[in-house]
């Protein structure tokens, strides 16, 4: 298992750091959130990230695809993390698309996947029913009616669910809450009747939304894949999802291990720079290794999310080491670049405070700390 990108990937991750620094640096986050755009986003950058071919990396070439797997996904959301940058590429692309693309018949695919992947449409996971992910405890209700099916119930914590095209509905078909057995996934468009979409605030000033479902009917070409065994292909597109988001939390900490040597090395306090403190060396060190750890632990998940010898206990296992080590190093590096800018580290005049809010918020997303403690254990 090697550490670094490939020459491929390397290019890749050099365009997107470029690109982004140039049209995405933490200053435009800044301004969508003093605008308060409802997106979260900006549009025009989502579509000239669509045009670099983002939105194409993991699915295969007859679906307008680059095939370049989900690996060259890790590079992208690296630099979105170093940049703050939002947009809807892990929702649309890498959990909607994702489930599209594993579950989808031709003609969903044809009419979904590949508008997915131009940016025509937007898709949305709605899997989480609380604040806490846990999507072993979906229990929105299904029922059968006609040809159909019918919906009621509520999701949370959808990631960018505002103005979303459509939603994938993660709900129980049969079995009780707790159970893997009877999930089964709906495609839901927007305009679909008795579908209410509200804004979720949260401090890292994203989007987020609310989904309330009120006897919601659809018909029987919503049922993405088999009715009740959802739940594999669900895991899957949350592993690759989970993945991404560690490689963002990954590039939000180098970020603010760098800008803290930095101001370390700047930063004079009785006469000499506060970076020659050797309680200060001390804890930057333990900041350098956790930065390697969560490396080798991302690297290792990015591995087995294109390998099929792995089975789904080993990428379980793989995945959730890298959300956990990546999760949990990012916030003890802005825990401690807050303390060592001193009081100025919780203002809003430094960048600090931003990476901070947005690594509480992508931390818990799609499982926090003592939920990829948990199901690392229990898939070892």
């Amino acid at each position: 298992m090697s550490l670094r990108y490939s020459d491929e990937q390397r290019l890749l991750a050099d365009s997107a750091r470029d690109f982004l620094a140039a049209r995405s640096p933490v200053g435009a986050q800044r301004r969508l959130r003093d605008d308060a755009v409802d997106l979260g986003f900006d549009a025009p950058l989502w579509r000239d990230a669509v045009e670099l071919g983002w939105s194409a990396i993991p699915f295969p070439e007859d679906f307008g695809g680059l095939d370049f797997g989900c690996k060259g996904l890790g590079p992208i959301f690296e630099s979105m993390g170093r940049n703050l940058s939002a947009s809807p590429l892990l929702s649309s692309v890498v959990l909607g698309g994702s489930l599209l693309h594993l579950a989808g018949n031709s003609a969903q695919q044809t009419h979904w996947l590949q508008a997915v992947i131009g940016g025509e449409q937007r898709l949305a996971l709605a899997v989480d029913e609380r604040s806490r992910h846990d999507p072993s405890r979906i229990a929105l209700e299904v029922k059968a009616e006609g040809q159909g099916y019918r919906l009621h119930g509520d999701k949370y914590w959808v990631v960018d669910g505002l103005g979303a095209d459509a939603y994938v509905v993660a709900a129980r078909t049969s079995g009780q809450p707790g159970d893997t057995q009877g999930i089964s996934l709906f495609l839901v468009p927007a305009e679909t009747q008795g579908l209410t979409v509200s804004a979720l605030a949260l401090i890292d000033s994203r989007n987020s939304a609310r989904l309330q479902l009120d006897q919601v009917q659809l018909g029987s070409d919503a049922l993405l894949g088999s009715l009740g065994e959802g739940w594999v292909t669900l895991e899957t597109a949350l592993d690759r999802g989970r993945t991404c988001l560690a490689a963002e939390l990954l590039g939000m900490a180098e970020q603010l291990f760098e800008t803290t040597l930095d101001y370390l090395k700047t930063r004079v306090q009785f006469d000499t720079p506060i970076g020659t403190f050797q309680v200060l060396q001390h804890r930057a060190a333990q900041m350098y290794i956790d930065l390697a750890l969560s490396r080798s632990a991302l690297m290792a998940a990015l591995a087995t999310l294109d390998d099929a010898s792995h089975d789904a206990r080993a990428r379980a296992r793989l995945v959730s080491l890298a959300k956990w080590k990546a999760g949990d190093t990012a916030i003890k590096v802005a825990n401690e670049a807050v303390q060592m800018h001193g009081g100025i580290g919780v203002t809003d005049e430094l960048d600090v405070g931003l990476f901070l809010k947005r690594v509480r918020v992508a931390q818990g997303c799609l499982g926090d700390r003592d939920f990829h403690c948990e199901r690392y254990l229990a898939h070892a």
